[in-house]
């Protein structure tokens, strides 16, 4: 059984940073992935990492500003945020996933079969 936990949200004034961290449990994933869901708004795809060779899917909306990068040993992924914007705030969570890395998938959260509750990230002008 796979858990992943999120942490390290927060609010930061515009032009800030925050990184997020994620501790995951269990084996069977290949993808761990972040997104965020702003209220009223659906689940975005922000950066997704691919367990075995560390390649990284991003979303233009983030590119530049945003970086996943994981931990295999600390079983740890996070999320480096900078030139932090008020349009960032949103709910952020962490997800695991079983499934082919692909310029076409790593976005879509109906593949990632395991979730965490959240964490909160407020970006204030």
């Amino acid at each position: 059984q796979v858990k992943v936990v999120e942490s390290g949200g927060g609010s930061v004034q515009a032009g800030g940073s925050l990184t997020l961290s994620c501790a995951v449990s269990g084996d069977e994933y290949n993808c761990l992935g972040w997104f965020r869901q702003a209220p009223g708004k659906g689940r975005e795809g922000l950066a997704t990492i691919y367990r075995d060779d560390d390649s990284t899917g991003a979303a233009d909306s983030v590119a530049g500003r945003f970086t996943i990068s994981q931990d295999n040993a600390k079983k740890m992924v996070y999320l480096q945020m900078n030139t932090l914007k008020p349009e960032d705030t949103a709910m952020y969570y962490c997800a695991a996933g079983s499934f082919w890395f692909h310029v076409n998938s790593w976005y879509r959260a109906r593949l990632f079969g395991y979730w965490g509750q959240g964490t909160q990230v407020t970006v204030s002008s």
